[in-house]
C-alpha cells in the first residue's frame, strides 16, 4: 500500500481518518466547504479554517479500472478499481478512493462489473486511509 503525501494543510485530514472520521476542511469564517484543503478559502478569502465531521455517505459520481495497473505496486491486485465519490453533504466536493467490500479487503475485493455511477456509498477506514463500501 502507497502511504499518502501528507503536507501541513491536508495533515488533519489524515489525522482524523487514522481515528476513523471523514473530515473536511471549512472556512471558520463563512462556513465554505473545500477539498482539497488549502490554507485560504477561495469564498472569502480567510486564512481560518475548520475540520467538519462528515457522515461518510455519498454516490459514486465517476470510477475507473486501470488496464493494465498504473501503479506497479498494485499489479498483483488488478483488476481494481478507483472511485470518485461525491458527498452527501457537499455535492461539490468529490474525494478518490477504492470501492472493497468491507474495511481493509483488498482492492480487488469488488468485482468492477458491480459497480455503478450513482451507487450509494460510505466511507470506511483501514490504516489510516478512507475506503468506500456499497451502502
Amino acid at each position: 500500500m502507497l502511504d499518502p503525501v501528507v503536507d501541513d494543510t491536508g495533515a488533519p485530514f489524515w489525522g482524523y481518518a487514522a481515528q476513523g472520521e471523514l473530515r473536511v476542511q471549512s472556512c471558520a469564517d463563512c462556513g465554505e466547504l473545500r477539498f482539497p484543503p488549502r490554507p485560504c478559502c477561495p469564498h472569502c478569502q480567510s486564512f481560518t479554517s475548520e475540520w467538519r465531521l462528515m457522515s461518510g455517505h455519498g454516490r459514486i459520481w465517476s470510477y475507473v479500472v486501470p488496464h493494465p495497473p498504473l501503479l506497479p505496486d498494485y499489479a498483483a491486485q488488478a483488476p481494481y478499481n478507483v472511485v470518485l465519490v461525491e458527498l452527501e453533504e457537499a455535492p461539490r466536493i468529490r474525494l478518490v478512493g477504492n470501492l472493497v467490500t468491507a474495511p481493509g479487503a483488498p482492492l480487488n475485493s469488488l468485482d468492477p462489473h458491480r459497480i455503478r455511477i450513482g451507487a450509494k456509498v460510505h466511507a470506511v477506514f483501514a490504516e489510516g486511509l478512507p475506503q468506500w463500501v456499497l451502502s
